[in-house]
């Protein structure tokens, strides 16, 4: 009797630790999934800033060709790609607040004076007129479109894991692997974001 309540006492151990390895096991495993999704769309993310950063230098030749070009418009736009470039964020700084908002100003500020230099080739209709122009003007604004849906999926996806990572019991399993699955930082919206630009053809 006494041995048959000992072997039921092991058994309901063996059991619940069958549990929770399996649970444990489930939420790395849709962790991981999930954390791998927003690694891809982080991806994304980078290639289309990358993008623009490509044609800045096209841009920058092109305006560098019209008669009397303000100069240090040009210039300004060549410094904060510079410094753009300058600034890393990998997948697995994503949950570093302070390198993503490093991250974000340096993309802001190349936002910033593109939006500027767009402004001041308003003044150069001979600049206006060509085809280069007008066709590289086509390609910013896409560009600019790209970049906000790909950091809105991106968000989406960050929410998705944060939630998933934050419910219970995914939290405790969570919690065993340190900042593996530590909670992913979102993009905040660009500064005046709420009135988009006005891009003149």
């Amino acid at each position: 009797m006494q041995l048959n309540k000992l072997w039921i006492g092991l058994g309901a151990v063996v059991l619940l630790v069958l549990i929770l390895g399996g649970s444990c096991m489930h939420s790395y495993n849709k962790l991981n999934a999930m954390d791998q999704s927003v690694k891809g769309q982080w991806a994304n993310v980078e290639s289309a800033y990358q993008h623009r950063l490509d044609e800045i230098s096209r841009m920058v030749e092109i305006v560098k060709g019209a008669a009397n070009f303000e100069k240090s418009t040009y210039i300004a736009v060549t410094e904060a790609r510079s410094q753009a470039q300058n600034v890393k964020l990998s997948a697995d700084d994503l949950s570093d607040p302070a390198k993503v908002k490093a991250f974000e100003a340096a993309q802001a500020s190349v936002g910033a004076s593109l939006s500027k230099l767009m402004v001041v080739a308003e003044n150069y209709p001979d600049l206006k007129a060509t085809q280069n122009f007008r066709d590289l003007q086509t390609d910013l604004s896409g560009l600019e479109n790209r970049i906000n849906v790909e950091r809105s999926r991106f968000n989406d996806s960050a929410r998705e894991f944060n939630t998933y990572r934050n419910s219970f019991p995914t939290n405790i399993a969570a919690g065993f692997f340190g900042s593996r699955f530590a909670e992913k930082q979102y993009f905040t919206a660009d500064a005046g974001a709420a009135h988009a630009p006005e891009i003149h053809f």
